[in-house]
Parts: structure tokens; C-alpha cells; sequence
């Protein structure tokens, strides 16, 4: 049982805690005139000041108590007072919770931070209640604000990273100086912190559609580091402003000037906020990103399904592109179980009348298409698991398309709406899971899917974004949005407790939904729909830095007009992280085949491994338009797998810095081996010409 030390102190200077009952994983300083304030995670250098609140809280009454663009001195949140604090050691992490309240409004805040054993991570969560006598309305609560630096000036040495992400070009990271976002203002000369601020922010329901819900700042003074990511598939908001001490770091969920979001408070009710995760390490960031990856692993569901890390092949990218048959599709699962996939998967299409061109506005009833298949569609997964392979199947649970059934069927409470009518994007409408016919719905298409047609694969995909969110039952759209996305993801949760031998991926338009509230409860995320081999290495590589390696679903997709070094290249892009098979193999040359089956075998040669893999990047992340790329996996057994890919016309010398030991090339190893020459501190690793990539072993 966990141990549970509890202490509840009264206002005064005489009322601080003793030592002993003050968490050890992190360091938090509050006082009888200030907040508490979040000084330090595990001793951390980089992070923490006592004059920047762990939680801003702004309401429609009260906003900041001094003005500026920054989500950093609010009101109400610089009134919140220490209550008391309860520490608890947990099988596998250390936690602590501490409350505050304000007693204008009478709002109490409840903050969880938690560090699970064996990190540097700690993740952090608030729930503010209302145990006043009138009703407020919150438009914003950071889930964690904190310092950095000591001074205006101390902010000259700081890098920020963050990353961009668009359909077909996710993950495109940039470290740039602070000082490029945040000029200096002389704060000291004028008495008063600073007005700005720089921000970035989601919109409407990709979480990761136009930034990466993550972050970096790395201080060249101390080499510290300090990432995070924030939890959530609906909005969120991420906000850096300096003030005379320092700067300051505020991560919230939705807010409402970003996202129309507004949660009323009555009396006695309580509003949780979005999770988030900060991470800090003295080996800059990597040190840091390799923190957040072993808490990732810490806050993932049960994975049973997924334990072996299966391969699969998908018949959509580069492929059938959409439009199964038994005729098409019989060839491809014949040549996926050659090649040794384990798991087949069919894509979108199953369900569309093959007379109707684009069935984009029809998705919804998720029944078999009379005709699409010619002895039915059970018959081709037989045929699928006669290959010796389990069965899969493409689903967009959250969508109807307006000239489904489905969309006379349900409800309209069923559905996102706005000013009392029907949320319609782009042909389709939005289901919202908090009602009982939606997840009915979904819940008997999955239930025949696993129950008639033996299906143990489910490939979720996510293709609109439906704005702002739903007012049904909402204050807001902002505040429906988050309450539909909470009630999705206990709809994966629940699902995988009634089917728990189900493998489900988050594949959501590429990745334009890669947040870990969905990739802690799902196995696996497509990485992109990106079709040019050539543009998927930046993807594939940075994908670790926001997503675990046994998670990162990289394409590989051979085609028979590629050279022998093409296919290689697409193959080395899906052995940087989870091998995940398409093209149409059948129709590859003798030589490609062989290629394809080396990859596979050199994959689940080296699976075992993925789970324990800590990722970094010895030439940095990943320019999009680099000519060289390459991502290293610490495997944790002394050796670290490199993914190296050379895009130049012609062949290259590479310097790889920071790794140590003998280099063996492991794929491919039927093509002419690039040339590896090694001093004590580099790797060069010379190309062939041409497009050209490899993995090596080092160690």
C-alpha cells in the first residue's frame, strides 16, 4: 500500500512544513504573502523561480492582476494561499499533492505532480473546485507555470525548441535563441516586468496539426535542459514572456481568447485541467527528450496486444490508395505473408459502393459493401488468416459523413453543434462520444468487426478538424471539445477492455493528432501520409522526440520502379522506428523482394530491443531540407541502433560525433556497403551515389 504523509498547515511564518514533510522529487516554495511556486524538479538548475506561480487561474471577472499578453499574473492565481500538502510513495512513483485556495472567490486548486521512479520527468495536473457560494467562469487555468533564468540578462544564453507539423511534413523542429523571439527591454529601467510574449497554440481538434504539443529550452550557461509535452487531443497553448527575474513558461489546455473556451463553475463543482509533463536533464536535449521518453513509457495503458511489436502491412499508402477488392487484394496478402508480416490491415474502402467514385461522404454505417468483394469481405480475411497473418481494418469512428445513413439515424444531440445546428466540415459531421448513441454506435460496429469477421487490428483515422469544438452541454465549443475528447478516450479504453487482444493504431490524417492523452491509451501512430520516399526520413527521424520508438509507425512502401538503393532508402525509413509495410509487393523484382524480407527480419531481430530505446540525434534534429539525416537509439543492451540517409546526388562523407564502438552495417545487406572509417571521437560513414541509406550497429 502506498504510504501516505499528510500535512495541513495554517497561515504564518511560523506554519512552514518541516523538511521532512516536503516532497524530495521536486521543489516547491510558497509563503504566507505569495503562491506556491514550482522551484526545481530533482535539484534542476535551469527551472524554478519563487516569484512565478505553479498555476495561473483566470476568470471571466478577473483576468491579470497586471497587465500584459502573458499568461503569467493573474488575479486570482497570485491570490492563491498554501492549504496543505499530502505526499504519497506509489508502487512506481513519487507524488505529491498540494493544495491552495483564494478566498475572494472561494476557489481551491488542487495540484498532482508526480515522478515516476527512474526519471527526471514529472507530470502535472490541477483540479480547481469551487467551494464558494457563487458560480465562476473559468477561461483559462495553466496546468504548470514556471521560471527560468535569473535575470532579464540571464535570458541571452537560453535556445528554444519548437516544432512545426503539417499534413505531409510533420516534426519539423527549429532550435532558434530566445532572443529571437523575446528582445531585450531594459525590464530593470523600467520597473516593471514585461508586456509580451511569445506563444503558440493548437486550433480546433488536431492537436498536432500546425505545432507539436512540445517544447525545449536549453540554458548554454548551466547545459540544462527543460522539455515538455502537454496531454490533450483538444486545444492547448503554450506561452514563454520575461519578466525583471527572468523569464517565465506557462502551459495551459484551452483558453479562451485562443479557443473559445469557458468552463462555468457552479457551486460545490470541480474542473480538471489538461496533464503536462516537464522534464529536465544536465545533457542538454537530448538528456531531456530522453527523460520525457522514459515517462512516456511510464504513463502508457496495458499494452498486452502489443507486446511482440508485430509487423504490419497496410494496403493504402502508395497502394490501393482506398479502393480494396478480393482481386486487388488477394496478391497483396499472399506477398505480405512471404515477406513475414504478421498482422494485414485493410484500409479505407471496405464499406463504399465500388460504383460510387469518392466515398468520402458516406463513411459512418461501417458495413460491408454489397459487391466490393466478390465472396464477401469475410472471405478475404479468412484468406488472411489462412496466410497465417491476424486481420485488420480501417475505421474514422468520430466521423459521419452527411450522405450516411448513419446521419439520419442518430440523433442530432448525437453530433458537434454549433448555435443549434449541425457541425459540417468538408462533407462530414462530428460525433460527440459524451453521448450514449455515439458510442452505442461505434461500440456494435467494433463488436461485429472482432465478432463476425475475427478482426484483432483496428486502424483509427481522424481526417477533419471540426473547429472549435460543440456547444451541446457545454459552456462553450472550447469546453465541449474537451469533454468529447476525454470521452474518447475512455471509449479506447473501455474498447480495449472488452476486446483486449484488439492492436489499435492512432493514425489521425498522418499525425495530425499525436498527443500522448490518445498514444498513452493506443500501440501505435502513423507517422505521416507523406508519399515521396525522399521527403519521409525528416518525419521519421524527429518522430521519436515527441513519440516512443516502439510507437512510431514509419511507412515503408517498395515500388517496382525503384532502384535496389530506393527501395533500401524507403526500407531504412521504416526500421528507424516500427516497421510498418506497404506497396504493392507482388510486383516486385526478385532483388526487391529479397530487400523487403531482409528488412523484415532485421526488424524483428531488433524489436525486443525498441521498447527500452532512448533516442538522439548526432547531427542535430533534422532539417527538413537536409541532404543528411540520422537518428541513434540507444538500445540499452550496449549497443545503439543508427538510421542514417544520405538524400545528395552523389555520395557523401558523414561525421557522426558522440558514438562509441564497432560499426556494423545490418541493413541492407545484399547492396554495395557504404565505407565506415573511425578515429576516437567520429564515424565517417561514406555514401554511394545517389539517394542512399543505412542502418548500422554501434557497440
Amino acid at each position: 500500500m502506498p504510504r501516505t504523509e499528510e500535512s495541513t498547515i495554517t497561515t504564518g511564518p511560523e506554519a512552514a512544513p518541516p523538511s521532512a514533510q516536503q516532497p524530495t522529487f521536486v521543489d516547491l516554495s510558497w509563503d504566507t504573502d505569495r503562491p506556491v511556486a514550482l522551484v526545481g524538479i530533482d535539484r534542476s538548475l535551469v527551472l524554478g523561480r519563487d516569484d512565478v506561480p505553479l498555476v495561473e487561474l483566470f476568470t471571466a471577472e478577473e483576468q491579470r492582476g497586471r497587465t500584459s499578453q502573458a499568461y503569467f499574473r493573474s488575479a486570482v492565481g497570485g491570490r492563491l494561499r498554501y492549504v496543505g500538502h499530502q505526499v504519497q510513495d506509489l508502487p512506481e512513483a513519487d507524488q505529491v499533492t498540494v493544495t491552495q485556495r483564494d478566498e475572494r472567490t472561494g476557489l481551491v486548486v488542487h495540484s498532482t505532480l508526480t515522478r515516476p521512479v527512474g526519471t527526471r520527468a514529472v507530470r502535472v495536473q490541477n483540479t480547481v473546485e469551487n467551494s464558494g457560494a457563487t458560480t465562476v467562469l473559468l477561461t483559462a487555468v495553466s496546468t504548470a507555470t514556471f521560471g527560468f533564468g535569473t535575470s532579464e540578462n540571464s535570458l541571452d544564453g537560453f535556445t528554444l525548441a519548437t516544432a512545426q507539423s503539417e499534413w505531409l511534413a510533420e516534426n519539423r523542429w527549429r532550435e532558434r535563441p530566445l532572443r529571437d523571439l523575446l528582445p531585450r527591454l531594459a525590464l530593470d529601467l523600467h520597473g516593471q516586468d514585461g508586456r509580451g510574449h511569445f506563444g503558440l497554440s493548437s486550433h480546433g481538434a488536431w492537436s498536432t496539426g500546425e505545432h507539436l504539443a512540445a517544447g525545449m529550452l536549453a540554458d548554454a550557461a548551466t547545459g540544462e535542459a527543460v522539455a515538455w509535452q502537454l496531454e490533450t487531443s483538444a486545444a492547448w497553448h503554450c506561452d514563454i514572456a520575461q519578466a525583471m527575474s527572468g523569464g517565465v513558461a506557462s502551459l495551459l489546455g484551452p483558453t479562451d481568447l485562443e479557443h473559445q473556451f469557458a468552463h462555468e463553475l457552479e457551486p460545490g463543482d470541480s474542473f480538471t485541467t489538461v496533464p503536462v509533463a516537464v522534464a529536465v536533464s544536465s545533457d542538454g536535449r537530448d538528456g531531456a527528450i530522453a527523460e520525457l521518453t522514459r515517462y512516456r513509457r511510464w504513463i502508457r495503458e496495458s499494452r498486452v496486444a502489443d507486446e511482440a511489436l508485430p509487423v504490419v502491412y497496410n494496403d493504402f499508402m502508395n497502394t490501393l490508395m482506398g479502393q480494396p477488392s478480393t482481386e486487388a487484394l488477394t496478391p497483396l496478402i499472399d506477398a505480405a505473408a512471404d515477406a513475414g508480416a504478421e498482422y494485414f490491415c485493410i484500409d479505407a474502402g471496405w464499406f463504399a459502393d465500388p460504383a460510387i467514385g469518392d466515398w468520402w461522404s458516406t463513411v459512418g454505417e461501417w458495413r460491408e459493401a454489397p459487391g466490393r468483394f466478390t465472396n464477401g469481405l469475410k472471405a478475404v480475411i479468412d484468406h488472411i488468416h489462412a496466410r497465417g497473418m491476424r486481420s485488420g481494418i480501417w475505421l474514422e469512428p468520430e466521423i459521419v459523413g452527411v450522405s450516411s445513413p448513419a446521419a439520419r439515424s442518430l440523433p442530432d444531440e448525437a453530433f458537434f453543434q454549433r448555435f443549434g445546428r449541425r457541425v459540417q466540415e468538408h462533407e462530414r459531421y462530428h460525433l460527440d462520444f459524451r453521448h450514449p448513441a455515439a458510442r452505442a454506435h461505434l461500440d456494435e460496429t467494433v463488436d461485429h468487426l472482432v465478432g463476425h469477421y475475427g478482426v484483432s487490428f483496428l486502424k483509427l483515422d481522424y481526417n477533419i478538424n471540426p473547429g472549435a469544438g460543440t456547444e451541446w452541454r457545454a459552456t462553450t465549443a472550447g469546453d465541449g471539445l474537451l469533454a468529447h475528447t476525454r470521452a474518447f478516450r475512455d471509449w479506447l479504453v473501455e474498447t480495449q477492455e472488452r476486446h483486449p487482444g484488439l492492436l489499435i493504431e492512432n493514425c489521425s490524417s498522418g499525425a495530425m493528432r499525436a498527443d500522448y492523452a490518445l498514444l498513452s491509451a493506443t500501440h501505435l501512430q502513423s507517422t505521416s501520409d507523406q508519399q515521396d520516399f525522399r521527403l519521409y526520413p525528416p518525419v521519421a527521424a524527429s518522430a521519436p522526440a515527441t513519440i516512443l520508438p516502439e510507437q512510431c509507425g514509419n511507412w515503408a512502401y517498395p515500388h517496382v520502379d525503384m532502384t535496389d538503393e530506393e527501395t533500401a532508402f524507403t526500407l531504412v525509413t521504416g526500421l528507424s522506428g516500427r516497421l510498418y509495410l506497404s506497396g504493392f509487393l507482388h510486383e516486385l523484382r526478385p532483388e526487391q523482394s529479397a530487400l523487403v524480407r531482409d528488412a523484415v527480419a532485421v526488424h524483428k531481430s531488433l524489436r525486443d530491443r525498441l521498447p527500452h530505446a532512448v533516442p538522439s540525434w548526432p547531427l542535430g534534429l533534422p532539417d527538413w531540407d537536409a541532404a543528411s539525416l540520422c537518428l541513434a537509439l540507444d538500445l540499452g543492451d550496449g549497443r545503439t541502433l543508427l538510421a542514417v540517409w544520405d538524400r545528395g546526388p552523389g555520395a557523401s562523407t558523414i561525421e557522426i560525433t558522440g558514438l562509441a564502438g564497432t560499426v556494423t552495417e545490418v541493413f541492407p545487406r545484399k547492396l554495395e556497403p557504404w565505407t565506415v572509417n573511425q578515429t576516437d571521437n567520429v564515424i565517417y560513414l561514406k555514401s554511394v551515389t545517389g539517394p542512399s541509406a543505412r542502418v548500422f550497429t554501434i557497440g
